[in-house]
């Protein structure tokens, strides 16, 4: 069994057991904390940088 495949079985249990809404639940918690470590770290200007950059495309 590949990684790719275990992976996925994985993921079917747990979509099974918990409901596709636990997805989007530890999804939403896992975002939200990356972004406060990420603000901490660079600060709000950090945002501000990319956000230039993103819309100068």
């Amino acid at each position: 069994m590949s990684r790719a495949e275990a992976g996925r079985k994985g993921g079917m249990t747990t979509k099974q057991r918990h409901g596709e809404e636990f997805f989007g639940k530890i999804g939403r918690i896992g975002g939200k904390k990356g972004g406060d470590t990420t603000k901490r770290r660079y600060g709000v200007e950090f945002y501000q940088r990319i956000g230039r950059k993103g819309g100068s495309k």
